[in-house]
């Protein structure tokens, strides 16, 4: 089972074995890593504002404020982070002087960050649990995300998982990506594309 959480994309996968994958569930609207950014510019971090947030986290309370889990307790394997985000705004609105207050923030940045982790782990083993895999991945930029790391570790720790995380310095690389992709099919003996084909944003992988 496989997690992909980037700035653009959040997709949960099953890979059968090399090459050959299955996408179960992607983003709806806005992905995680869109989440934390947008969020991030609410409160008026750099961007890109994932790290910035991850950081604040680490000294805030996960459970000072109640933000929802969307689509926690759907069926399907899909992931929408728009509600998140405008749940967020509205608050906000509504409380404008907590940005005035450092550990207010950064309780904001635990609290939002603990929804969207919550919802990426509880998704991804659940998916694992359904399909009898024994071995889960995470990987792209949000990967990077240190609650993330750390409760994907512990969820797999009680299924008795095998958890496989990229290495950070990777996660953000889409040239190294690329290249391992090309390296696997190059091993598989897999027909190189045409250098004059055109250009197609849905290849498939």
């Amino acid at each position: 089972m496989s997690l992909v959480v980037s700035g653009g994309h959040t997709l949960l996968v099953h890979l059968e074995s090399e090459l050959k994958h299955r996408v179960l569930g992607s983003t709806l609207d806005d992905a995680a890593g869109e989440c934390f950014d947008k969020v991030a510019k609410m409160i008026g971090l750099p961007y890109p504002g994932g790290p910035e947030m991850d950081r604040l986290a680490a000294k805030g309370n996960p459970a000072a404020y109640d933000f929802p889990r969307p689509l926690l307790r759907e069926p399907g394997d899909d992931f929408s982070f728009a509600g998140l985000k405008t749940s967020v705004r509205y608050f906000l609105q509504k409380n404008p002087a907590l940005l005035e207050n450092a550990q207010k923030i950064s309780d904001l940045c635990a609290s939002t960050q603990a929804a969207i982790v919550e919802v990426l782990v509880t998704k991804t083993i659940r998916a694992a649990v359904r399909l009898g895999v024994r071995c889960v991945t995470a990987s792209g930029g949000v990967s990077c995300n240190s609650a993330l790391r750390k409760d994907m570790t512990a969820a797999c720790r009680v299924k008795d998982f095998t958890l496989r995380l990229a290495e950070k310095t990777l996660c953000t690389d889409n040239a190294a990506i690329i290249a391992v992709l090309a390296e696997r099919k190059l091993l598989h003996h897999e027909a190189p594309t045409d250098l004059d084909a055109e250009i197609a944003p849905n290849w498939p992988l």
